[in-house]
């Protein structure tokens, strides 16, 4: 007589293993919605990057990278000991850095003062008109800056009047950071204030109701509640903000370059566009733009690993 042996229930149910066709076929609605967005991406994203060879060669346009004598890293050795270069990278990081400290907290406190606003009529009100900047152009942008501190505004006809001097807000390479800085915030902040504010609404209320009832004022609840809730997110972005530290605004430095001069304005995107189209020295200009990429790069690993040190998710996790 034969005895049977059963294994133990162990209350699991048992998971179905499905192949990657049937993967593709239940999901095959969104594979199918994704595709113009893949295909888009590939072609101007992915396939473009080939281009990245000619910074390791004396590129020709009309020769392409198969007709292009190849001079290795010498390009990128002109890089790095090119004075214009070195003023270019130590303008983009000061704006950079400018942009860190006084725009990047910005929409954090917009985002805190929107959400105190208990009236919807007036909260509705103040959003559309801070987000209204975000839709101008940079044309119309610096327009508008020019109309009101430019050397022709009323305020600088009045100072004349008065014998103070037109004001050099404008056209003063000292003040050039500061000015770019305000005008990013002035166009951008109200947008970058969503994101934050849709952190906020998923905010328990009954955590806010608890910590009043715990007699927890403003402040209290604002630091031991809104602020963890902002943490992920504000991380997030910081990371994010440091991957695209490099790319300053090419469209508002190149329309104020002649304003305050090439020594104060040129940051890398000018520069890979004046040497590479404006000079036509296209490897040298590949080899700058590659370069940019590369620390880019790394600011954004350096910063992801930072996150998870810190406990937090960051941009991506490590799969197990």
């Amino acid at each position: 007589m034969t005895t049977t042996h059963h294994e133990p229930y162990t209350g699991e149910i048992p998971v179905r293993r499905i192949t990657l066709w049937q993967k593709i076929v239940r999901d095959r609605t969104f594979i199918i919605m994704t595709i113009p967005a893949v295909v888009l991406i590939i072609v101007f994203n992915y396939i473009p990057m080939i281009g990245n060879i000619g910074a390791f060669q004396d590129y020709n346009p009309y020769g392409g990278v198969t007709g292009s004598p190849w001079v290795g890293f010498e390009n990128f050795l002109d890089v790095l000991t090119s004075a214009s270069f070195a003023n270019a990278l130590k303008n983009t990081l000061l704006i950079t850095l400018f942009s860190l400290l006084f725009y990047f907290p910005v929409p954090i406190f917009l985002a805190v003062l929107m959400n105190s606003i208990l009236s919807t009529k007036v909260r509705t009100v103040v959003q559309s008109v801070i987000y209204l900047p975000h839709f101008f152009s940079w044309v119309l942008v610096i327009t508008i800056f020019q109309q009101f501190v430019g050397g022709a505004s009323p305020l600088s006809q009045w100072m004349i009047r008065n014998g103070e001097g037109p004001l050099q807000i404008m056209t003063n390479p000292d003040s050039f950071i500061a000015l770019v800085t305000t005008q990013a915030i002035w166009k951008d902040a109200g947008w970058g204030m969503i994101i934050f504010l849709a952190a906020i609404s998923t905010v328990n209320p009954s955590l806010y109701e608890a910590a009043v009832v715990d007699g927890a004022g403003k402040m209290r609840r604002l630091w031991h509640i809104t602020l963890p809730a902002l943490r992920p997110v504000i991380i997030l972005l910081l990371i994010l903000r440091l991957g695209d530290s490099l790319n300053v605004g090419f469209e508002q430095m190149y329309l104020q370059r002649d304003a305050v001069g090439s020594g104060a304005s040129d940051v890398l995107d000018t520069f890979v566009y004046f040497e590479g189209i404006q000079y036509s020295k296209w490897g040298f200009a590949l080899a700058a733009g590659l370069m940019k990429g590369i620390v880019a790069l790394l600011l954004v690993l350096g910063a992801n690993n930072l996150a998870h040190r810190m406990g937090e998710a960051g941009v991506y996790q490590k799969a197990g």
